[in-house]
């Protein structure tokens, strides 16, 4: 009794895309720019892609009207230099 190896699954470029927006990616980098072990330069990147409905259902996009919400603010700043109060 022999048998034949499977096929490996084979996902095409829509399979990804459809996966990638259903689920979403996030990518965080932390990267330090040093001369002479002295730190000059410090970015910490992050960047998220997903579908919209993804990006709603976890917080990371405010649905469009809301300004600030995706950022975690509450309510606007007010300008400086305004009188508060």
């Amino acid at each position: 009794m022999s048998s034949t190896p499977l096929p490996a699954p084979s996902a095409s470029l829509v399979d990804l895309l459809d996966r990638l927006l259903d689920r979403g990616l996030v990518v965080n980098a932390d990267v330090v720019i040093s001369l002479a072990d002295v730190p000059l330069i410090g970015l910490n990147l992050r960047a998220a892609l997903a579908g919209i409905e993804t990006m709603l259902s976890y917080g990371v996009m405010a649905q469009p009207g809301e300004e600030g919400a995706a950022r975690g603010l509450e309510t606007p700043h007010p300008q400086a230099g305004t009188p508060s109060g």
